[in-house]
């Protein structure tokens, strides 16, 4: 059996979707809406290689490293920020951001 550019796009799709239930299913754990985010970026990717190989041309695979530059500093600031919250709230539930206001 052959890989074809669909199967790739379906995984892609069902990544992005696993990425945005778990958003909208966990509101509460500040590291899992993390890992949603980046679940998305990722399947996102796959998408921009698996066009970009169908098409023989090698841009979306040179875009696909600028997107994981970002992707790496939003995850590196995301989890100073949740080790800041967590040493102020003692908690990384995002409804006690609440307390955090100054």
């Amino acid at each position: 059996m052959e890989l074809t550019l669909t199967h790739f796009l379906v995984l892609g799709a069902i990544l992005f979707a696993i990425g945005v239930f778990g958003i909208f299913l966990n509101r509460r754990n500040l590291i899992v809406l993390l890992m949603s985010i980046e679940l998305m970026l990722l399947a996102v990717n796959m998408n921009f290689v698996a066009f970009s190989t169908w098409m023989g041309d090698a841009a979306g695979q040179v875009f696909v490293f600028f997107i994981l530059t970002v992707a790496a500093a939003e995850a590196a600031i995301g989890l100073a920020i949740l080790v800041l919250l967590f040493r102020n709230v003692s908690s990384i539930n995002v409804d006690d951001l609440d307390r955090l206001k100054g």
